[in-house]
């Protein structure tokens, strides 16, 4: 018996001792590697569409003719319209192209280099006036036509190249949160550089359409314009509100979609909108 029990043992021990049997070290696991994520293509960046060249048209002297400021009034573009005040139409002007999403600005009449009685003499501003003269005078205007956001000089050119007058003045425009387009009546005018000195919003203008009222003429300084645009990203151009211009341009806007230039409000370019 004892034979038999120590030859068990023996076995036992052997078996324990041969290799795979028993307890034994785990080979270590392998990390797995991660699987790449497919790679998404990105759309690439789309730049903003350049924009256009705007041109900004001002119809001046608006207000004393109700048949030909209503014929305006069927304009098929943006445009400013230069409002006289007190006149018989003027009123009227001012509240329908306001409904058109128009712009509307005073042309307050300014003392001119040689004066001559004409319908603004009652109300014009003259060198000489003080600050509070001018604010009672511009005061009437704007209650005559509150649509008005910015202002013009009709006549003028002894009024703006005075620069004590025009300090004066800008100082009430300021006051009343109007911006200024400087006609260009002289090349003396000092309106534009004491807006500005004054951080008055103001621009001045490109171009007179119609200074001469020969077709050839009108055609060329349209050409210009549009040029100006081009080469600038926006030009101002005045033109007066006769029928014969308004006829003149009428024929010529085509050659806004032709060059690739936005007809756009004054005050869109003072704001930035319009380039």
């Amino acid at each position: 018996m004892s034979g038999a029990f120590l030859a068990g043992l023996l076995v036992v021990g052997v078996a324990l001792l041969l290799p795979g049997r028993g307890d034994r070290e785990q080979a270590p696991v392998s990390p797995v590697s991660p699987v790449p994520q497919a790679t998404v293509p990105q759309p690439l960046p789309v730049a903003p569409p350049a924009a256009l060249p705007s041109l900004a048209i001002v119809v001046d002297d608006l207000g004393y003719e109700p048949s030909r400021d209503a014929e305006w009034m069927k304009f098929p573009e943006k445009i400013t319209v230069a409002v006289i005040p007190f006149g018989p139409s003027s009123r009227k002007v001012a509240e329908s192209a306001r409904a058109r999403g128009w712009g509307v600005i005073l042309h307050v009449p300014m003392e001119p280099e040689n004066p001559s009685p004409d319908r603004t003499e009652l109300f014009r501003l003259r060198r000489g006036m003080t600050g509070d003269e001018m604010e009672s005078l511009l005061d009437r205007m704007i209650g005559d036509l509150p649509q008005a956001t910015g202002a013009s000089n009709h006549m003028g050119s002894a009024f703006t190249a005075d620069p004590g007058s025009m300090a004066a003045y800008v100082a009430v425009l300021g006051k009343k949160g109007l911006y200024l387009l400087d006609s260009v009546t002289t090349p003396g005018s000092v309106a534009l550089a004491t807006a500005l000195g004054a951080g008055v919003p103001a621009a001045r203008r490109d171009v007179f359409l119609d200074a001469g009222m020969m077709p050839g003429e009108m055609r060329s300084q349209w050409a210009r314009a549009i040029a100006i645009a081009k080469e600038n990203g926006s030009a101002v151009l005045i033109c007066h509100g006769r029928p014969e211009t308004l006829k003149a341009i009428l024929d010529l806007l085509p050659d806004l979609r032709k060059e690739k230039v936005k007809a756009v409000l004054l005050e869109e370019i003072l704001q930035g909108k319009g380039t």
